[in-house]
């Protein structure tokens, strides 16, 4: 090695730039070769490879490289030749010399002199080890049975390897599919790699310079700025068009202008002539002169007008969907290395088991797939340790010996589709119900009455596992939870299904991107509204006479069943247009399991909206997501669709969808106000017929913050809380409430089923004044408990 050569850290850059992309292919295709280490394609794949690395090692003077490079592609060459037969203990070899050659180019701790003196007792042991491996010695086959993958072979460390104030993406000049490149760690600003001869194997011409050689640093911000601008600009190149609409109705104005001169040009002829007559027909036809003249030349631009504003609708497209593209990614950038982790990981545990993905070249917004990486590998961990089963256990259930992991990827309506999917045993459904039982979350009566899908659900609780003891792997409680939090900051949902002995699949719901939604508008009480097309089932017209009212709610038949019916302007507390149609627009929310339908005024079709934050001073919106502008310039606010859902379902749980009011209604006595928070339906009933039963007026909240922006707007005399809600939890709710000066004397009961010591001490510290551990409200414990802190429902 030529010392003075590393010393110049731009060429170890270039090094480092090359190890990482011939480590993706040698890692893909290792992983193959392990299940059939004949397949010529991989093993050619794999030798060229290490040829690259070899001759780019050698380019700049790292011999360390050079000498593991080469003892490499010895190996695959002998492979190729029918010489060797691929064993798990070469695989595991060619992987370790793969992150060797990664450590090479990012040496710890920046040291350039790393591969000279730390290094290079573990460059001399790779070398010696494959000289005994191809000189057929026997080798402890578990000296590097699972890998020593550096930092930067690790799923999501590309991303996380650039400062997050300025997170950066690599730019190619007009990339074929209009897409953003890798972010490219070690890049400089505007750099140039120039492609080395040596990467071409011997004989063969160099190779062609690729769109990867010219890259520019830009920062996220900027980005953004920019599909903010193209937006922007693609919304003023739409009012062209209704400028155009006015100059045409202008065009015939004119023409119908001609056409009375043209008769006024015939009356005149018609009568006596006279010198008046003669001076009339001269300025008449000097106007029609005038105005034929005008209405030529009006025709002319309008005509250029409607090109103009077809050129410029093009190009404005053009540029927003090349603005877009830089946020798109395909997913396959953030599952770089989960391969690898899962072959490893399973090595660690004794376990044989690969992962498949489908669908990797899906594309996905930027900012998704950062937060996707450190919760799909947490699944794809989960599925490994206590999904797939070892070898012998899952011989003698009659499957193969190596277990299989799939992760399936697709576009399916405007979302993004990610399924993870084990051939695994399953999870215990005794053993859940025994671990959430002795863990004292629910009582063992109420937890034998649970569902399956409601058992599941523990799995994503905080804190929650079913192992008593910590491993290196899991046992923490910690990873499901964390995919749920991710799932719903990015607005998408989560669900769990198995089959006893078949394994357990996790579906995952989200949007393709934050930037732009296809959305259907709608009309509210004469103002603009979307709803995002994800999460609409149907729009339709329903006929008035078919809607029922039962038990002072609104129903319609749809789908076989009946579905609830509220009024969009009821919902966002607005005064409702009447019309005297004979049909309602109904929009059909949620999904199969929770399904509303909300009447609106008026149905304006699809729309591709880009999606304008709302300025965070405001806080969140009640029932609003986010802000748009029509191709017109018109304002539209987006729903905020699992927002809509829990205040539909909150109208219907207090029975107050008739907001009739009558005008001579007798002033009531005025009754004590509570109000109960609770994600649970079926907890909320219970809790708001018991209390109304007793007389008190009960409002309910489906989750912390619903109840907080209640709280903000109306007066009540106690807060009954569950602890375990989406958005704000229980315990927030309560320091929220006992902060504030107007609320800080409010009583606060927290009342939950899941009876957790430390969510008793949490409760009480954030200010509860009362907590209630109970597993049915049957008895009169939460009435009693109202009683003792507010008294009578009678004011």
């Amino acid at each position: 090695m030529n010392p003075d050569q590393l010393r110049d850290a731009s060429l170890l850059e270039l090094f480092a730039l090359e190890a990482q992309s011939q480590a993706e292919v040698l890692n893909a295709g290792l992983l193959a070769l392990e299940r059939d280490p004949t397949a010529a394609e991989q093993l050619e794949a794999c030798m060229r490879a290490a040829h690259s690395l070899k001759g780019a090692a050698r380019i700049v003077g790292l011999d360390g490289g050079v000498r593991v490079a080469h003892v490499m592609e010895d190996c695959l060459v002998a492979a190729q030749h029918g010489e060797l037969l691929l064993r798990p203990v070469h695989i595991d070899t060619l992987l370790h010399g793969t992150d060797l050659l990664l450590r090479l180019g990012c040496p710890p701790g920046g040291d350039l002199d790393w591969a000279d003196r730390d290094g290079k007792a573990e460059v001399d042991a790779l070398v010696l080890r494959m000289a005994a491996l191809l000189a057929g010695e026997e080798v402890d086959a578990d000296a590097w049975a699972t890998g020593h993958a550096p930092a930067a072979a690790t799923p999501g460390s590309a991303s996380a390897s650039a400062p997050e104030a300025t997170v950066a993406e690599t730019i190619h000049p007009a990339p074929p599919d209009g897409t953003a490149a890798d972010t490219v760690p070690g890049t400089t600003t505007a750099s140039a790699t120039p492609a080395s001869p040596a990467t071409s194997a011997p004989g063969e011409a160099p190779r062609e310079p690729q769109a990867q050689e010219r890259m520019l640093r830009v920062s996220a911000d900027t980005l953004d700025q920019l599909l903010a601008l193209s937006g922007a600009a693609m919304v003023e190149t739409h009012w062209l068009k209704p400028f155009g609409n006015a100059l045409q109705q202008t065009r015939r104005i004119q023409m119908r202008a001609l056409q009375a001169l043209d008769a006024l040009q015939v009356t005149l002829a018609a009568g006596a002539a006279n010198a008046a007559d003669s001076a009339a027909h001269a300025a008449l036809a000097e106007a029609q002169r005038l105005l034929g003249e005008s209405h030529q030349q009006l025709s002319q631009r309008v005509t250029e007008l409607e090109q103009y504003d077809h050129r410029t609708g093009q190009l404005s497209h053009q540029l927003y969907d090349r603005a877009l593209a830089s946020r798109m990614r395909p997913l396959a950038d953030g599952l770089t290395g989960y391969s690898r982790m899962v072959r490893d990981l399973g090595r660690s545990l004794g376990k044989a088991v690969h992962l498949e993905l489908v669908g990797e070249s899906t594309k996905v917004d930027r900012d998704i797939l950062e937060q996707l990486e450190a919760p799909l590998a947490h699944l794809l961990r989960n599925a490994v340790d206590h999904g797939i089963e070892l070898p012998e256990a899952r011989r003698a259930a009659g499957k193969p010996a190596e277990g299989s992991i799939t992760l399936n990827a697709r576009h399916n309506a405007g979302r993004l589709m990610i399924v993870i999917a084990d051939d695994g045993a399953g999870v215990d459904l005794d053993a859940l119900r025994a671990a959430i039982v002795r863990r004292k979350l629910v009582p063992e009566e109420t937890v034998a009455r649970l569902s399956q899908a409601e058992l599941l659900d523990f799995l994503l609780l905080p804190g929650f596992s079913m192992r008593d003891t910590v491993s290196e792997v899991s046992g923490r409680g910690v990873g499901l939870d964390a995919v749920q939090d991710m799932i719903r900051q990015v607005r998408g949902s989560i669900r769990l299904t198995q089959e006893s002995g078949r394994g357990m699949q996790f579906y995952l719901e989200l949007p393709l991107t934050l930037s732009v939604v296809r959305a259907l508008l709608v009309e509210v009480s004469g103002e603009a509204y979307a709803f995002p097309l994800a999460y609409v089932m149907q729009a339709i017209n329903l006929d008035r006479g078919s809607i029922e009212q039962l038990e002072n709610r609104q129903h319609f038949r749809f789908g076989g069943r009946q579905v609830g019916l509220v009024s969009a302007a009821q919902v966002l507390q607005q005064a409702e247009t009447r019309r005297d149609e004979d049909t309602v627009p109904v929009v059909v929310l949620g999904d199969h399991e929770r399904t509303y339908g909300v009447a609106v005024d008026r149905l304006l079709g699809e729309r591709i909206l880009v999606v304008q934050p709302l300025v965070a001073s405001l806080g969140k919106i009640k029932d609003i997501a986010a802000g748009s502008l029509t191709e017109d310039g018109t304002p539209v606010l987006i729903f905020d669709v699992e927002d809509m859902v829990r205040s539909v379902e909150k109208l219907l749980s207090e029975g107050k969808i008739d907001r009739i009011r009558r005008a001579a209604e007798a002033a009531p006595v005025r009754r004590k106000r509570v109000l109960v928070v609770d994600d649970s339906l079926t907890v909320r009933e219970l809790e708001r017929k018991l209390l109304s039963n007793r007389g008190y007026d009960v409002t309910v909240a489906v989750d912390g913050m619903d109840a907080w922006n209640v709280l903000r707007a109306e007066s009540f005399d106690l807060v009954i809380t569950d602890i375990d809600m989406p958005r704000m939890d229980g315990i927030e709710l309560v320091s929220r409430i006992k902060r504030e000066s107007r609320l800080m004397h409010l009583p606060v009961m927290v009342v939950s089923y899941k009876d957790r010591e430390q969510d008793r001490q949490r409760g009480l510290q954030a200010g509860a004044d009362y907590y209630l551990a109970k597993g049915s409200f049957q008895d009169a414990a939460l009435l009693d408990a109202v009683q003792d802190l507010i008294g009578e429902a009678r004011a």
